[in-house]
């Protein structure tokens, strides 16, 4: 139960008397002005695995301050806004690596052309606030329409409107006739994605112009895909060459490279290339599996949405050669999920929502338990891992310096990873903008 005024938080915490308002001290007595307590019964360690019992944790402008534990205790005073959450699981916000917001599952194949171009654009704000409430503090969007992302992420920057936190990619690139260009249309519609790269030089271009715009990781498409016509998943449709000077201009900018890479040709060369992380990943092969633990590419594999896409995607006006597609690739991508963990693969949480509604993110953690990591493994993914694989200092753990990105959710999700299914409580930088009833 969630009270702001609280006069029995967990942990001992004692209440100090006081006639007029006074800053927030610590147990060490220094004083915390406009500081904030979050409390809950149980939090999980991410770096360690653990679950602490009897958890504060102290926030002020917007970062952690102090996390005690067990018989710690805060000295708090009536003025400090506290949230006391009792018997819940605390938890560092979750991070989605492979998102599309503007993106909307009910409107699939040709049946989107019925919309004006900036109804996407409007429909990311609900996604955005579906996705924040769902407990995803941050999320990574790997390509959008019209630079839909750039503006959202500026527009909840700014307190505009809510949502997660955005590393937006922009535009996303490819080869000509592949992936990521536009293949649905008729020479007559001259429709093309005008960053198509077919050369060295070109990829360095396009890195510069979606740089330019407002892009702060780069996605490219490595290999044909599922959802896209006229390729096939395990076609390589970018050169060696093509990858590498992609990542070379990249990293030179300080800006991390993702490759949409389903066949296992196009994984080994993207990882060759030096790309950060390999999104799908569905065809990965033993040397693929190799070369991911010499070059500490991360994995970031989408193994839930093939449920709802075989469920939903022939009323949303998928097309019947998309869904092959998926049903053939379904079931091989998700053995070699369980081949990389095993072999010590470094992986990250990323769903490709979109291709499902958004908000419906957590359903990817059963998955990921079911093939074959732990619950503690799989949250890992979605908190510590995916904030290193984004090079972020300040996200993915509760600990001091770190932003104060929180959820809490009923019971153990080290127990039933299905908890984080239902987020009771969400706190992003500091703000709480959900709260139990």
């Amino acid at each position: 139960m969630f009270r702001s005024r609280s006069l029995s938080l967990l942990g001992g915490l004692a209440l100090l008397a006081s006639t007029a308002p006074a800053p927030a001290q610590t147990a060490d007595g220094a004083t915390r002005s406009g500081a904030r307590l979050v409390s809950a019964a149980r939090m999980l360690d991410v770096r360690s695995g653990r679950m602490l019992r009897n958890v504060q944790v102290l926030i002020e402008n917007g970062r952690i301050q102090q996390v005690t534990h067990g018989d710690g205790a805060f000295v708090v005073t009536t003025d400090m806004p506290r949230y006391d959450l009792g018997d819940v699981t605390l938890l560092p916000g979750l991070i989605d690596m492979h998102v599309h917001i503007d993106s909307d599952p009910t409107y699939s194949g040709y049946s989107y052309l019925q919309f004006n171009d900036r109804f996407w654009s409007a429909v990311s704000v609900t996604h955005a606030q579906k996705t924040l409430m769902a407990g995803f503090t941050t999320i990574r969007n790997l390509g959008s329409e019209d630079w839909n992302d750039v503006g959202l992420q500026q527009a909840i920057d700014e307190g505009k409107v809510l949502g997660p936190r955005i590393v937006p990619a922009g535009m996303a690139f490819g080869a000509t006739g592949g992936h990521c260009d536009s293949t649905y249309f008729p020479p007559s519609m001259n429709d093309r994605n005008p960053f198509n790269a077919d050369n060295p030089d070109e990829a360095r271009k396009s890195v510069r112009g979606i740089r330019k715009y407002g892009a702060q990781v780069i996605k490219i498409c490595a290999t044909g895909g599922v959802f896209s016509r006229n390729t096939e998943p395990g076609q390589q449709q970018m050169t060696y060459a093509e990858m590498k000077a992609t990542v070379d201009e990249a990293h030179m900018w300080g800006v991390k490279v993702a490759a949409h890479a389903h066949g296992a040709a196009g994984i080994r060369e993207a990882i060759r290339a030096g790309v950060d992380t390999i999104e799908h990943a569905s065809l990965l092969d033993d040397e693929g599996i190799r070369l991911a633990k010499q070059y500490g590419a991360y994995l970031s594999m989408d193994i839930y949405n093939t449920d709802y896409t075989q469920a939903e995607g022939k009323k949303n006006g998928v097309l019947e050669d998309n869904l092959r597609k998926d049903r053939e690739l379904g079931d091989i991508q998700r053995e070699n999920f369980r081949r990389a963990h095993q072999a010590g693969v470094k992986m990250v949480f990323g769903t490709d929502a979109g291709i499902f509604p958004h908000g419906d993110n957590a359903k990817q953690f059963a998955v990921m338990v079911r093939y074959g990591m732990t619950p503690t493994e799989a949250i890992q993914a979605a908190t510590i891992n995916a904030a290193d694989a984004l090079g972020r200092s300040d996200l993915g753990v509760v600990e001091t310096g770190r932003r104060a990105d929180l959820i809490a959710v009923q019971g153990d999700p080290t127990q039933d990873v299905r908890a984080l299914e239902n987020v009771a409580f969400v706190m992003k930088g500091g703000e709480a903008v959900k709260t139990p009833r």
